[in-house]
């Protein structure tokens, strides 16, 4: 009981609650580690309560920006990009967070299931004649996977640079762990922030929570194929022991591929130097002459190397500009509060808001956590549909004006702390393209029909979402 607690134990846990209090409070202001209220609510809360464990967790999976993402050099204008390019609002603001320009592209393919991204996903491998860039989270250990290695082994052998980036947390969480065939053969492999190497460095620079969400392959720098599919058979045409996902991936030629190329760039000098804070920022561009041309396209990377949340700010910039319609499919609802009540205001003031998400994801603590925002996105007028099917797509179309697909989840952890890639895409044909794919996804989904909680329940709602950081 505490009567029975000597008071040497007070004095001790105060003293370390103090001393973990300074060491957040110091390594928040001097790393510029700007943090949601919640997240922030709860470093203080484990520090406090739990100081032998919540200094030590904070010291491990702290860091939510790089020190030098601070610094990076504003994104070189494109020439003579106009209003009729892209939405001047959205240029002037990408331009202040510092990401790539809208930049030209041409031959988009919206890939209609998992049989025809697996198609165009091989065709992009086999078109790399000199250089082939391909960033996953998770690199399947199925027969997807196999295949994907034996054919990146023939562009090795065939001379072309082959570099593979897998998320080192994505190996332990159902991923390939070893690559020693591919190294073999002259794949240049590299795991980004591995969990569990070199414990005495990794560790003390907070960064063991940063996980690289970013999905992309990269073909000469001119062919891209990117999306939300993980490269792991249930996000293609599925297993004998596992149904396919419904996922969304595109893929395209042009500016685009060569902006994903210097993502990638940067992404490959990190995992090879992280020590160093080696972001890899590309210098100028050489614009072909003319200026760019519709249709554009503009590449959205976001994660710890920005300083600022990028396609959360863009995200919540475009609900508020909204004027017809919000259109979003993601496997995971648990937004901010500034997003959720973004969406909640522009349903208010009539905008038609559609949400898609699974009826059942693979994240239980996601499918708990999200009734709570969405009873409140229900009661504001927005439309929310469950699919039948577990849809793992990540897409949002305001208006006429933009589509938004890649990876990121409407979620805190990817809207916050993982390195994502979006692709903007401005042009109204294929706007069109993308909400007619997603309008297909809700007319077999079902209307979500909010119930009010009983006491436990919202208790537990409530518990999981202080830990949305975390799923």
């Amino acid at each position: 009981m505490i009567s029975d607690l000597p008071s040497e134990w007070f004095s001790w846990h105060g003293l370390m609650s103090a001393l973990g209090l300074l060491v957040y409070a110091l390594g928040s202001h001097a790393l510029n580690q700007r943090r949601h209220p919640a997240a922030a609510i709860g470093w203080v809360m484990v520090i406090v309560l739990l100081p032998e464990v919540g200094v030590p967790l904070y010291l491990l999976f702290g860091t939510r920006k790089l020190p030098k993402a601070g610094r990076r050099l504003p994104a070189p204008a494109s020439p003579e990009a106009g209003p009729e390019v892209a939405p001047a609002w959205v240029q002037r603001l990408t331009a202040a967070m510092s990401l790539p320009p809208p930049c030209n592209y041409r031959h988009l393919a919206i890939h209609a299931d998992g049989h025809e991204a697996r198609e165009a996903l091989f065709a992009v491998v086999a078109s790399a004649r000199r250089r082939l860039d391909m960033c996953t989270f998770i690199l399947g250990r199925d027969a997807f996977g196999d295949e994907l290695l034996r054919r990146l082994i023939e562009r090795a052998q065939a001379g072309v640079t082959v570099r593979l980036l897998v998320d080192g947390m994505g190996t332990w969480m159902g991923g390939r762990k070893h690559f020693g065939e591919a190294i073999a053969a002259g794949v240049q492999v590299a795991q980004f922030v591995p969990p569990l190497r070199s414990p005495f460095r990794w560790p003390l620079r907070g960064r063991t929570n940063l996980r690289n969400h970013r999905k992309l392959v990269v073909a000469d720098a001119d062919r891209l194929w990117s999306g939300g599919r993980n490269l792991a058979a249930e996000y293609f045409e599925g297993s004998a022991a596992r149904a396919p996902w419904t996922d969304l991936s595109f893929d395209l030629q042009g500016d685009v591929a060569a902006e994903a190329a210097a993502v990638f760039d940067s992404d490959w000098g990190f995992a090879q130097s992280p020590l160093r804070d080696e972001m890899g920022i590309p210098g100028p561009r050489q614009w072909p002459p003319g200026g760019v041309r519709a249709p554009a396209a503009q590449l959205l990377p976001s994660g710890p190397d920005y300083a600022d949340d990028t396609v959360h700010t863009l995200l919540l910039t475009s609900c508020y500009r909204a004027r017809n319609r919000i259109l979003i499919v993601s496997p995971y609802l648990v937004p901010d509060e500034s997003l959720l009540s973004a969406l909640c205001l522009a349903a208010r003031r009539g905008v038609a808001v559609d949400i898609i998400v699974p009826a059942r994801s693979n994240h239980r603590l996601a499918d708990i956590s999200r009734h709570r925002p969405m009873r409140e996105l229900a009661r504001a007028g927005a439309r929310l549909w469950l699919s039948p099917l577990m849809v793992h797509a990540k897409a949002v179309v305001i208006d006429e004006h933009m589509a938004m697909a890649g990876s990121v989840n409407l979620d805190s952890r990817s809207l916050f702390l993982n390195y994502e890639l979006m692709v903007g895409f401005y042009s109204e044909p294929d706007i069109a393209r993308f909400a007619a794919w997603m309008a297909a996804l809700l007319a077999a989904a079902r209307p979500y029909v909010p119930r009010e909680p009983g006491l436990a329940r919202y208790v537990g709602e409530g518990l999981v979402l202080w830990l949305a950081f975390q799923i």
